[in-house]
């Protein structure tokens, strides 16, 4: 019983539309401090997925490029 009433006056408060915007004016610097702070971070990882993507098929094209001369090689042996 007393659990509901706990949770009746959080969603009574968030229903609130003055309260909502003055939590969302708090929150909203502190969210644009964390964004700028790991912004660098996450365009890294972006350019290192993209340069990992680049190698990867690298590697592939290298690797059928061989497979495709050792066939060609073994043929010729026969």
């Amino acid at each position: 019983m007393n659990k509901k009433r706990k949770i009746d006056s959080y969603v009574d408060f968030f229903i609130n539309e003055e309260i909502k915007n003055n939590i969302r004016e708090i929150i909203k610097p502190i969210f644009d401090t964390i964004y700028n702070e790991l912004n660098i971070y996450i365009w890294v990882i972006c350019f290192y997925n993209i340069f990992l993507v680049f190698i990867i098929l690298a590697n592939l094209f290298l690797i059928l490029k061989l497979s495709n001369k050792l066939s060609t090689v073994t043929y010729l042996e026969k």
